[in-house]
């Protein structure tokens, strides 16, 4: 059969070695350069074949296929540069991590068609992270103003790709092969798999350690269940019901802030309620907030992520200062601490430094990372449910007049507000060990998808699942829906987030003082057009017209 069309991508594996990937072939051929102590793989593609329609795809001069061709333009250009400064170094272990992860991820996916799974077919470069860009491009649906379900902007891929493969498919980003869940009994299983089974992804600790550190959220195993046997027993109820006077006490600025407002505009007038929440942190979290959003545009990039960090892009240097001052910040906070007497979670934390010699950490590493962690998940995603909250409870006004009379009331508005927006809107798992899931064998390495805001979308288990109805949490979670577990806005099994309770305890009461001063209705100027930023959060603010009563 003719060659068509050759490609050259670069890579290191043995010269002369044939990789075999179904209609496409691939030779490996030593490179002329005698500095580039690499070997190229040209890729034949051969009419007809879908690796070769795929490419057809691919060559339309699109807005995403130029991007993305300048971007693979600018990775080959990495790489040379890469290839000059190995020079001086041994040729003896010159096997780039591509080709391993290439072949490692064509292994797993053979594992998992062959139980029947099926999933978008990959490039070699960029997996499907290139069709995924195309998907969002061509399926972009304009956000209504009243409209809740958001997912066919932000994920139009895993919808077009669950009804296409299923509830349970397989897509790649290069670097990462994701297995994507939404089959309720399936779910259901991964919450029953121990930590030493499931854990958080190791590509977490690389790509977000600027915002997470080592704290709490991605350790796994023994490291994990030292730093939650410190810092859990802080989060129960006992401890939580003696901060609700500190919660009350930390709104009242904002109070009178929004009072002195109305009174010098005579009573009404529109507010930026995202800022002003955004103003309660202290400067912790404000570059904390600088550092989530410098993070979250990396996600475009996650298939490279065990090198994109250290490309010396504007941004990375950004992030790379951002981390500079929030761990400034954090350790001025813990030497004025040291002077204190008070037995509160940052003490606890600080105690618990002193044994963690015993994993391996730093003991000042150890404190940064759990205050990252904690400024992040306490704050933020508290922030963004508390915005959400208000901008459904102003385009409801009976249930904000419900919630207004009713302490039980503002109960079910925030389960009914993290259904529609949960923060996280995906929960990721890794497989630390080969592990059964229902009746799929998983093995170890693949990544788990759950994707938390289809779940609670699922017009199968909620009926109308895209309208605000607090009244269906009338008589809790098991009866709000078909399956209770799939109602997992603060996570499902033994990673469960241990500040539910104080997260839901803060918004009630913060929800409860704004309530009895003040009535919301929307904003002519607000444009609803969720965005995910790590979090789920309103693309362009949250302007509501704001009353005092």
């Amino acid at each position: 059969m003719p060659v068509t069309e050759c490609r050259v991508i670069y890579t290191t594996v043995p010269e002369g070695k044939i990789l075999q990937a179904e209609s496409q072939k691939s030779r490996c051929y030593k490179s002329t350069d005698e500095y580039l102590p690499r070997f190229y793989v040209v890729s034949v593609l051969h009419p007809g074949s879908e690796s070769y329609l795929n490419d057809e795809k691919r060559n339309l001069p699109t807005e995403s296929n130029l991007e993305i061709q300048k971007l693979d333009q600018e990775v080959q250009l990495l790489i040379l540069d890469l290839s000059k400064e190995h020079r001086s170094r041994s040729h003896s272990n010159d096997v780039m991590l591509m080709s391993t992860v290439c072949l490692r991820a064509e292994n797993i996916r053979k594992k998992l068609r062959r139980q029947g799974v099926k999933g978008p077919k990959p490039t070699m470069f960029f997996g499907n992270t290139g069709e995924m860009k195309r998907i969002q491009q061509e399926l972009k649906i304009v956000q209504m103003q009243d409209a809740n379900n958001y997912l066919s902007t932000l994920f139009p891929h895993l919808l077009l790709w669950r009804e296409t493969y299923g509830p349970v498919f397989i897509y790649s980003t290069v670097a990462l092969e994701i297995l994507h869940v939404s089959d309720p009994e399936l779910v259901k299983d991964i919450g029953h798999c121990t930590p030493s089974e499931l854990g958080k992804p190791n590509y977490l600790k690389r790509s977000h350690k600027a915002l997470f550190g080592g704290g709490l959220f991605t350790p796994n195993i023994d490291e994990w269940a030292y730093q939650r046997k410190i810092i859990t027993p802080e989060f129960f109820m006992d401890k939580i019901k003696g901060m609700i006077e500190l919660i009350g006490d930390a709104t009242a600025p904002l109070l009178e802030s929004w009072e002195s407002i109305l009174d010098n505009a005579g009573g009404s007038r529109e507010i930026a309620v995202d800022d002003y929440l955004r103003k309660l942190s202290a400067d912790v979290i404000a570059r904390l907030r600088q550092l989530q959003k410098a993070v979250s545009q990396q996600d475009a990039l996650v298939g490279l992520s065990a090198f994109w960090k250290y490309l010396p892009t504007r941004a990375i240097r950004e992030i790379r200062k951002l981390e500079e001052k929030v761990q400034l910040l954090i350790l001025d906070v813990i030497k004025e601490h040291n002077n204190s007497t008070d037995n509160d979670l940052l003490r606890v934390i600080i105690d618990g430094a002193q044994g963690c010699h015993l994993q391996g950490r730093d003991a000042e590493d150890f404190i940064v990372s759990n205050c990252k962690g904690m400024y992040f998940a306490g704050h933020g995603t508290t922030e963004a449910t508390m915005i959400w909250c208000l901008m459904l409870l102003a385009a409801h006004p009976e249930w904000q007049e419900h919630a207004r009379a009713e302490a039980a009331e503002i109960t079910m508005v925030i389960q009914e507000t993290l259904r529609l927006y949960p923060p996280a809107s995906k929960m990721m798992r890794e497989a630390l060990t080969d592990v059964k899931i229902g009746g799929l064998d998983v093995p170890r390495g693949m990544i788990i998808q759950v994707a938390r805001s289809m779940l609670h979308q699922d017009k199968d288990a909620w009926g109308d699942a895209d309208k605000f109805r607090p009244d269906r949490f009338a008589n809790g979670v098991a009866a709000a829906c078909r399956s209770a577990h799939i109602y997992m806005p603060f996570g499902h099994g033994p990673r469960t987030c241990i500040g539910q309770n104080l997260a839901m305890v803060e918004l009630k009461v913060v929800l409860a003082h704004l309530l009895s001063r003040f009535a919301f209705t929307p904003s002519p100027r607000y444009q609803h057009a969720p965005v995910f930023r790590l979090t789920i959060e309103p693309g362009f603010g949250m302007p509501l017209m704001v009353t005092k009563l």
